[in-house]
């Protein structure tokens, strides 16, 4: 199959010329790694101090990159979306949080977003964090099979209960809930967890969707076991297919403890690894589900090409493409106007407790090669073609 993605004018169709203009700039700003670094050093610093610089703030990054600061502030983004055959996935992407009430707070406002899923066409899943409801040094401690203190129990059957809530109201919603991945040295735990969900609210379909990271060299073995659960069990597996968002942690940690690196020799291995699941996930699609999260043209390219051979329609409904709100237009457009299921990750959020979330895609995009320079290119030929 050709190239689909090279269409600029579908890609950008929803982005006035100022937005296109801004786009352009912001890329240009995160191509250039030292101005990335000082620029998420003086932001981190303006907003201790309390320096009036949220509106900036909103008016940049923030509105390219996220929804709204609360979930009614993105409905015209998930409308205007629609109207191109793009879905949405609210993600309340305030990270780094302590506190129990703050575990609740973002409990209740997961459940908000599966209400708004079962209300709307447009908003097919809803997605939460592990850690956004628990947590991580107890996720790390069961990971790892140390005993829990007394309070640390009581803790932990909290984090169970909201596991629970969140996907019987999604299961009770018919609402598909996206469950994402963390660090390899807390994710048993969770693993666990999403899997006893799954047994227990994926017996018509697949509702509950564990993500796997496949940077990790493990995760195709962990897709085929619990696969194989999922078969003599009797229900469904859902999964949404990832490279992976914490490479050099993990890498670091591996050196600091003196264990081998879970994470793939280098990129050529992860992208095998990726497409050789996407392969096994598309061989047994009468039993598992797969929302394709990536921002990589050829792994989507090798998935629409097996798709055709293996005679699985474009619309089918166990197969999704997902990438974030702000990056990769030129796929989740061209992709939605040939006729394939898209969701953009819409993350939203209070401008200061979505900004480490915001850091951290400025980050990635940075170093991620050829990733930021493809956007310019896009966005460069959009503006040409425009003026033309």
């Amino acid at each position: 199959m050709g190239n689909i993605f090279e269409d600029t004018a579908v890609a950008f169709a929803l982005k006035s010329d100022t937005e296109l203009e801004r786009a352009y700039f912001l890329f240009k700003m995160i191509a250039n790694e030292p101005l990335v670094r000082i620029g998420t050093a003086v932001t981190n610093f303006a907003l201790k101090v309390h320096l009036p610089v949220e509106g900036l703030i909103r008016a940049t990054v923030f509105d390219h990159f996220c929804g709204g600061v609360n979930e009614q502030d993105c409905l015209t983004v998930v409308d205007t979306m629609f109207t191109k055959g793009v879905s949405a996935v609210l993600d309340f992407s305030v990270e780094g949080k302590e506190e129990e009430k703050q575990f609740e707070a973002a409990t209740q406002m997961i459940l908000k977003t599966i209400t708004f899923g079962k209300e709307k066409l447009a908003i097919p899943f809803a997605v939460f964090k592990p850690t956004g409801i628990g947590r991580f040094i107890l996720f790390e401690k069961i990971s790892a099979g140390q005993k829990l203190t007394e309070t640390e129990l009581e803790e932990w059957k909290k984090v169970e209960a909201r596991f629970e809530l969140i996907c019987k109201t999604a299961f009770d919603a018919n609402v598909s809930l996206l469950i994402d991945a963390e660090e390899s040295w807390m994710q048993k735990a969770a693993d666990d967890l999403i899997l006893d969900m799954m047994r227990k609210y994926n017996k018509y379909k697949a509702i509950i969707f564990n993500t796997l990271q496949m940077y990790r060299w493990d995760r195709l073995d962990y897709l085929k076991k619990i696969h194989n659960i999922a078969i003599q069990d009797g229900f469904f597996i859902g999964i949404k297919l990832v490279r992976g968002a914490y490479l050099e942690k993990e890498n670091n940690r591996a050196i600091e403890f003196g264990y081998p690196s879970p994470i793939c020799i280098n990129k050529e291995v992860t992208d095998q690894n990726y497409d050789t699941a996407a392969s096994y996930l598309l061989d047994n699609s009468a039993t598992l589900s797969v929302f394709f999260g990536t921002h990589n043209e050829e792994s989507i390219l090798i998935v629409l090409d097996l798709m055709k051979k293996k005679g699985i329609s474009v619309s089918n409904s166990k197969v999704w493409f997902g990438q974030l709100y702000g990056m990769s237009d030129h796929i989740s457009y061209n992709l939605a106007a040939h006729g394939y299921n898209v969701a953009k990750y819409l993350p939203f959020g209070p401008v200061k407790d979505v900004m480490p979330y915001l850091i951290r895609r400025a980050e990635e995009n940075t170093s991620v090669a050829g990733q930021t320079s493809r956007e310019l290119k896009l966005l460069k030929t959009e503006r040409s073609r425009r003026k033309a």
